[in-house]
């Protein structure tokens, strides 16, 4: 499928054209998620490389991660000032909130999954398995029991860069911490580098990105809250994935980067697995979350940049 570029003045000063070029419909089902007169607007710039964006809708903010800078940031809707959360941040990665409203983070300095309390105090949910140290966890999701999943590709023992150079201690893995006390449970263990991950609005299916080989997307039918073996959902060769969110239709949203011009950005698949739509940006996307008082703008956190736009259509 071709990805033509977007024109090279269109993310300059002059004002976006409606509607927006960057949204593509590649299916007819995508055109019902647009809004005539929303564009993409980069409403942050300047870091190195920015991950795990999570909504605070009391706050009216946005948070994210800058990891080898080492600390979060906190984007405010009303006056569009960034500033610190936290630095340091233990070069946290993925965020979500889990179901009080907690955040959760996975930091890759510590190489352990945390919980902020209400209070500000941290939590450590996990941080080894079978008394070995886990790698780097990188993404986190909450599933519909409360419990949290994370990744654990190791991309932040590789250097140091987004963490501190090290062996890894074990095996790539998806974990589910949080069910009780003790050590988490290791779920699935046949991805190369699991990644993003994410769950069905229904929680009856788990997604999970393999941003090692072969490049795929997996969806994994639970039962019983386990998942099964899995099969490929979506394949992202020439480029990749990263964080994954669905809408409150099942659509998946996946960042995309690594491939060519038209690339990089989010890569919209139905719940069938057809690529619907593309949201190109001209960085490579790393996370995306939904956000807004109305669940329906998202939030994409691209390279060095921060970009939103609104849709017809709420985060799951």
């Amino acid at each position: 499928m071709p990805f033509p570029p977007l024109p090279a003045d269109r993310w300059r000063d002059a004002p976006a054209r409606y509607p927006d070029p960057s949204l593509r419909v590649l299916d007819p089902r995508f055109e019902r998620y647009l809004v005539f007169n929303a564009a993409v607007e980069r409403i942050a710039t300047g870091f190195r490389w920015v991950e795990g964006p999570v909504w605070f809708g009391e706050h009216d903010c946005l948070l994210f991660s800058d990891i080898p800078s080492n600390r979060m940031l906190r984007w405010d809707a009303r006056t569009g000032d960034v500033s610190v959360f936290r630095d340091p941040s233990a070069n946290a990665n993925g965020n979500t909130r889990d179901r009080q409203g907690r955040l959760v983070t996975c930091e890759h300095r510590t190489r352990r999954v945390t919980r902020t309390e209400h209070d500000g105090s941290i939590t450590v949910l996990a941080d080894g398995y079978e008394g070995r140290r886990l790698n780097a966890p990188n993404d986190v999701a909450v599933a519909p029991d409360g419990s949290v999943w994370f990744t654990d590709p190791g991309y932040g023992i590789m250097s140091d860069y987004e963490g501190e150079l090290a062996e890894p201690e074990l095996p790539t893995a998806v974990y589910q911490a949080g069910v009780a006390a003790g050590a988490p449970v290791r779920l699935l263990e046949t991805h190369d580098r699991p990644n993003g991950l994410c769950f069905s609005p229904d929680g009856s299916r788990l997604y999970v990105v393999d941003s090692g080989a072969p490049r795929t997307i997996t969806v994994h039918d639970l039962t019983g809250g386990r998942p099964d073996a899995g099969r490929v959902f979506a394949e992202m060769a020439p480029g990749s994935s990263d964080g994954i969110r669905c809408d409150a239709d099942g659509n998946l949203w996946a960042a995309a980067g690594g491939g060519r011009d038209g690339y990089d950005g989010v890569h919209v698949f139905a719940p069938d697995g057809v690529l619907i739509g593309q949201v190109v940006l001209p960085e490579h996307c790393a996370n995306l979350c939904f956000g807004g008082p109305a669940r329906n703008r998202l939030f994409m956190t691209a390279s060095q940049s921060v970009y939103a736009v609104h849709l017809n259509v709420r985060g799951a």
